[in-house]
């Protein structure tokens, strides 16, 4: 028995659009496998889907959507525009070929991927954004792996307060500065590799609290998450373990729980550095 989808929570965005706060991602999920991954993610009751064009797999979650039977209305799904694709017409034209790939009429909510600051291009991209927002055909915008330097440039310099900044974000690497910022300008907060590739699950404070709960580590973490008002999207190609990521609303963390998991910090970065990726 899993959880009812209408169990997850939604947190509105600063646009006054609604997200679910837990989704289903598919970063390094094989293209030839997304559309059965997807498919099962639909089936446990999963209604977000986070992809991106870099990911290559824009395709199957396409498929899989054409193919589950659900209203569109129901579903809420992300899409990226890769550093490569960034600039005004360039993105335009990206964003265009991403719809396409999903066979979507809009996206609920589209990214700009990277900064990519040596490019000096996501100001432009950010303009695009702003258009195709404005069209109708992403219903939100946002940002992904933004600092705060790369956030105070675009709001000084468009229109638009992204909607959310997707990061790295987990217990032993919080960024609290990015997400003060974000709270500051009510940017909602993604966590990307919210278990840190699994880094995490060895660690004896976690699974006393696990124990005391009769949960699994991940799913500790990620009611972490939830607590804090952060937006995960984990992500599995197995079947129990795209249930069990699922199964985080029937229990509740403590605060001392919460305050011992956050003091796992350790500047413990697993991804790439944003002024770095380009």
């Amino acid at each position: 028995m899993t959880t009812s989808e209408s169990s997850v929570p939604t947190i509105t965005l600063n646009d006054g659009n609604t997200i679910p706060q837990l989704g289903f991602g598919v970063f390094k999920v094989d293209p030839d496998k997304t559309s059965r991954v997807v498919s099962e993610a639909f089936e446990v009751g999963y209604r977000h889907i986070d992809t991106a064009k870099i990911y290559g797999n824009e395709e199957g979650v396409g498929h899989a959507i054409k193919t589950s039977g659900i209203n569109r209305d129901e579903l809420f799904i992300t899409t990226k525009l890769w550093n490569a694709d960034q600039g005004y017409e360039s993105g335009l034209e990206a964003f265009e070929k991403s719809l396409g790939r999903l066979q979507l009429d809009y996206v609920d909510l589209y990214l700009i991927h990277w900064p990519a600051p040596a490019n000096d291009n996501y100001v432009e991209a950010w303009k695009a954004l702003e258009k195709i927002r404005e069209s109708g055909r992403a219903k939100s915008i946002g940002v992904s792996n933004f600092t705060v330097e790369h956030l105070t440039r675009l709001l000084s310099e468009t229109d638009v307060v992204p909607a959310v900044n997707q990061i790295e974000l987990h217990p032993e690497f919080q960024q609290r500065d990015i997400t003060a910022f974000g709270r500051e300008y009510g940017i909602a907060t993604e966590a990307w590799s919210p278990l840190a590739h699994g880094a995490l699950l060895k660690d004896p404070n976690v699974q006393a609290i696990a124990d005391a709960h009769g949960k699994s580590l991940a799913q500790v973490i990620l009611r972490w998450h939830i607590q804090l008002g952060n937006i995960i999207f984990p992500k599995s190609n197995n079947r129990e373990r795209i249930v069990e990521n699922f199964e985080i609303f029937d229990f509740e963390l403590s605060d001392a729980e919460q305050q011992s998991i956050t003091a796992l910090e350790k500047d413990g970065r697993v991804g790439g550095h944003p002024d770095e990726v380009n």
